[in-house]
């Protein structure tokens, strides 16, 4: 059974200030891919998720600690042996576009397989295989072959990247932030050819900062920071009962989609004569003051979280809040929660930022 392992994997880099010290960008890493599954790998921004990917692809070297590809160090490889191991662990990265050279065809990219893998083999028989890795990946030969990048959709050309790691022998694919600059709709897609792929029996890393991608496409969910692992399990354990601190806190980050909203900017709350409290989404609790809120002022809001850094689409109406404030009776009634401005930040319909006033 073909497995990557990586063994209290550290890795420290220089830094740049004045005293030259190390900076630690991962600390003790220690896990294990297999065959017919997908690991979620997530984290805040800096946390050594790219370090991870870099290492498993000997894109950087760890300073201690070992990764070993069927019981073998990756770090002994050379010559033939390293190209084997490239032919069975491949690595898909964030941005597409700068995989292309824009002067060139897109389908280049499989050009270089060949002149590097399959030096040998005919033309039908590639044109073959190149037929069977895109319609792996629910691509038409008619919509990618022979065009330019820039014909192409940033979906299409992650696809296509993926086609190319299928056209070799792989076994493993490192996925890095493969889905986040690609749209909705087509990250759905993305998400649904890995988990057909991790079917056929490849084992992927999903590196991500998305809680809510990494739940809906992986079997084991690895939570990082600061370039350590402080939690791992099977993902229904960890997101349905987590017990890092940090964990917990990334997952009160993420909007729990399955509630039903009310229209009504947080719906109507029991208010007593001392005041009233309402719940938000992620369950926390917040005193509020009832204020008046004219009907027009009505508007849709995303939130880019502090921590995850992932924007949430909040189906939610703000409200503007008039200045003074006023009784509330008893009863149920609708209250309105006002954004100090720091958080908050106007886009005007040419989508140019406001300046605050």
């Amino acid at each position: 059974m073909t497995t990557l392992k990586l063994d209290q994997v550290s890795k420290l880099y220089r830094s740049t200030s004045r005293d030259g010290g190390l900076t630690p960008a991962l600390r003790k890493v220690s896990f294990e891919m297999k065959p017919g599954e997908v690991i979620s790998l997530i984290g805040e921004s800096g946390s050594g998720k790219t370090t991870i990917g870099k290492v498993l692809l000997r894109l950087a070297k760890p300073t201690s600690g070992t990764v070993t590809f069927d019981g073998k160090n990756i770090a002994s490889y050379s010559g033939r042996g390293l190209k084997d191991y490239y032919r069975q662990v491949q690595g898909v990265f964030q941005d597409p576009f700068s995989s292309y050279n824009p002067i060139y065809r897109a389908d280049r990219v499989f050009d270089l397989v060949r002149s590097s893998y399959f030096p040998n083999v005919g033309d039908k028989e590639w044109s073959d295989k190149i037929d069977a890795a895109l319609d792996a990946v629910a691509l038409n030969p008619g919509d990618v072959l022979g065009k330019y990048p820039h014909q192409l959709s940033g979906g299409q050309q992650q696809r296509l990247l993926i086609a190319r790691a299928l056209l070799l022998d792989v076994k493993v694919l490192i996925a890095d932030e493969i889905i986040s600059m690609l749209d909705a709709s087509t990250r759905v897609d993305v998400l649904n050819l890995l988990v057909k792929l991790k079917q056929k029996g490849l084992a992927i890393l999903f590196i991500t900062h998305d809680l809510s991608l990494g739940n809906y496409v992986s079997d084991r969910t690895i939570i990082l920071r600061h370039g350590a692992i402080v939690e791992m399990g099977a993902t229904e354990k960890v997101y349905g009962n987590p017990q890092h601190e940090y964990t917990k806190m990334l997952l009160t980050a993420v909007p729990e989609l399955h509630k039903k909203w009310a229209h009504e900017p947080l719906g109507a709350v029991p208010v007593s004569a001392n005041g009233a409290t309402v719940t938000g989404l992620n369950g926390s609790v917040a005193d509020v003051i009832a204020t008046d809120v004219p009907a027009s002022a009505l508007a849709h809001a995303s939130i880019l979280d502090e921590i995850t850094h992932a924007e949430q689409v909040v189906k939610r109406d703000l409200r503007a809040i008039f200045g003074g404030s006023r009784a509330v009776a008893s009863g149920k009634s609708q209250v309105a929660v006002a954004l100090e401005p720091p958080a908050l930040h106007e886009f005007e319909p040419d989508h140019l930022v406001a300046e605050p006033e």
